[in-house]
């Protein structure tokens, strides 16, 4: 049984993109894992982590963040591109584990911000947020799709 005190990270691998592609693909986002494979090999390249939480070697859940060097200051932002709990393992602080792991990630390269986008179809993804101290009114998301 996965318990949060008990989680370890590590860096994702090629091993993990199966695992990866079907939990994405669970929360709606189709993916195999030679696309995993590739998106992990680009994260690498660009220095971006990508972290697996696990207990005991099972896998309990992943979060993709992106180091963003800012143009208007000398420093970066880190922006969670991802994170997802598995399934059977969900409410038990897996997400949260995440979430501070992600913080460490931005503490370790001095980041100026920590940065989450969690779509409102998500409650339970930004409940989760908010419940880690990150403010949705102070910022405003627009997209344009090309």
């Amino acid at each position: 049984m996965i318990e949060r005190a008990t989680l370890t990270f590590r860096d994702a691998g090629p091993d993990d993109a199966e695992w990866i592609a079907r939990l994405l693909s669970d929360e709606g986002y189709p993916a195999g894992a030679t696309d995993i494979v590739r998106r992990l090999e680009r994260y690498v390249e660009r220095e971006c982590p990508v972290r697996i939480a696990e207990s005991s070697g099972e896998r309990a859940g992943f979060v993709a963040c992106q180091v963003i060097p800012r143009f208007e200051h000398d420093d970066h932002v880190v922006r969670v591109m991802a994170l997802v709990v598995d399934p059977g393992v969900r409410g038990r602080g897996v997400g949260a584990a995440l979430m501070a792991e992600a913080e460490a990630i931005a503490v370790g390269i001095d980041a100026a911000f920590l940065e989450v986008t969690a779509g409102h179809h998500r409650p339970g993804a930004r409940r989760l947020f908010e419940a880690a101290g990150y403010d949705a009114s102070l910022t405003s998301y627009l997209r344009k799709r090309r």
